[in-house]
């Protein structure tokens, strides 16, 4: 199942499918280490959504809400 990266619970995991947004949010992304493959799980979320902080390759990322949307996530399954 796929859904964007915004769309997550607290403890759920998934895999990067797709970077779906263009030019600087894309480039910021990548170079930040969000690549498709990369495992992704949410920590922890704001009270409205804005910020967001992930684990990603063994570090903590914050990423804003428009940066979470541009991310599309295949769900681990049994895992949340």
């Amino acid at each position: 199942m796929e859904k964007k990266l915004n769309e997550f619970t607290v403890g759920e995991r998934g895999v990067v499918v797709r970077i779906a947004g263009e030019g600087q949010i894309r480039r910021r992304l990548f170079d930040m280490g969000v690549t498709p493959g990369a495992e992704i799980c949410l920590r922890k979320l704001a009270p409205l959504g804005d910020p967001v902080e992930v684990t990603l390759r063994g570090y903590e990322l914050t990423l804003r809400k428009a940066e979470a949307e541009s991310v599309v996530m295949r769900v681990q399954e049994g895992r949340a």
